[in-house]
């Protein structure tokens, strides 16, 4: 649960002022995208701590397991679509040369 609440955290931090790991800052383009697959990658270990702890209504196995396993790996693609796609163009900035 403590890894899950440590990737939320740094979802949300990334998703409110673009900061990044220093580790990724090189890698990642889009940290809109970063931040989301950090929110997805942690409520997959912070759901399962809730329903192993009874906090949360308990779910059959097949729901804990699939919903888990779809959070993880939605998270990880959107983490790994952040570092492969090419920066975005921002059309607020014009070509120097006038052209």
């Amino acid at each position: 649960m403590l890894m899950g609440l440590l990737w939320i955290a740094l979802g949300i931090v990334t998703l409110r002022t673009g900061w990044i790991l220093p580790t990724a800052r090189r890698h990642v383009t889009r940290p809109q995208l970063h931040g989301l697959g950090a929110l997805a990658t942690g409520a997959s270990p912070l759901m399962n701590g809730l329903f192993y702890f009874r906090i949360l209504p308990s779910a059959s196995w097949d729901v804990r397991f699939f919903g888990g396993n779809a959070l993880l790996f939605t998270g990880l693609l959107l983490i790994a679509t952040s570092q492969l796609l090419s920066p975005r163009r921002n059309p607020d900035h014009t070509d120097p040369s006038g052209v």
